[in-house]
């Protein structure tokens, strides 16, 4: 059984047809990556699945169970929103983290007040994710202290510490100097290993060619094309995908 389906999901903003359709499953244990130009639809429809956007049409589920139909004319309430916000763990491009608390009390958070742990149980399982992004000598260092880096793995570990079904990440590097770059994306290689389930939203190609089991390109609003990452790098059928391709590592080259 798929863990994640995703049905026919649109969104317009106004008369801006954002998403037109989107469909796709994932299995336990993958990573999704999905790719594409900007203006695509990649973040909107991160946005969708985590309820931070609501869809106009489409159909949501979680290991079977149906969490979003927008062909029910009753709307969600708000714990029921809540409560499917806690099937995926959202890692922000900018971290978002909280700036008058420290690393450990960032981590620990939302297991206590969405939970309902104590304070106890909640920092030993704080401390154990936050030693597994390699920041066990930070707990008690604040935000502002950290480099973007650490800033994205403590964002990282905040995340991982709701224990959700689906981890997303969207453009978790985009913020961060080239030289940081590298060690966010050796946690979320650890992770892959660690069986997590995965939606990494990214301009890094090599890094989605590593570290994907599949890979959606996405253009216009659409999926323009779908695959594995042979498929997709090696031998990519759409044109957009070849031109996008094709400009990505000729900007990599330029870099370089």
């Amino acid at each position: 059984m798929a863990v994640l389906e995703v049905e026919n999901i649109r969104k317009s903003f106004g008369k801006h047809e954002v998403l037109k359709g989107i469909s796709f499953r994932l299995e336990k244990g993958q990573v999704l990556s999905i790719i594409g130009s900007s203006g695509s639809g990649k973040t909107t429809l991160l946005r969708c699945l985590n309820f931070l956007e609501t869809a106009d049409a489409g159909r949501i589920w979680v290991a079977g169970q149906e969490i979003f139909n927008a062909g029910h004319n009753k709307a969600l309430s708000d714990r029921e929103v809540r409560m499917n916000r806690l099937h995926f763990g959202l890692v922000f491009q900018d971290f978002n983290l909280f700036p008058q608390y420290t690393v450990e009390r960032n981590v620990m958070l939302a297991p206590m007040l969405v939970d309902g742990k104590d304070e106890k149980t909640a920092r030993q399982e704080a401390r154990a994710i936050i030693d597994r992004v390699g920041l066990g000598d930070k707990l008690n260092q604040y935000p502002c202290t950290l480099s973007g880096g650490q800033k994205q793995r403590v964002a990282i570990a905040r995340a991982l510490a709701m224990d959700p079904d689906i981890l997303c990440f969207d453009e978790p590097t985009s913020a961060l100097d080239p030289e940081l770059t590298g060690e966010v994306l050796n946690v979320i290689r650890g992770l892959k290993n660690g069986d997590s389930t995965m939606i990494v939203v990214t301009h890094e190609m090599g890094f989605a060619r590593e570290v994907s089991d599949e890979i959606i390109f996405m253009a216009d609003g659409v999926i323009e094309e779908q695959g594995t990452p042979d498929m997709l790098f090696n031998t990519p059928q759409s044109p957009k995908l070849r031109a996008f391709l094709r400009k990505s590592f000729e900007n990599v080259a330029a870099v370089e």
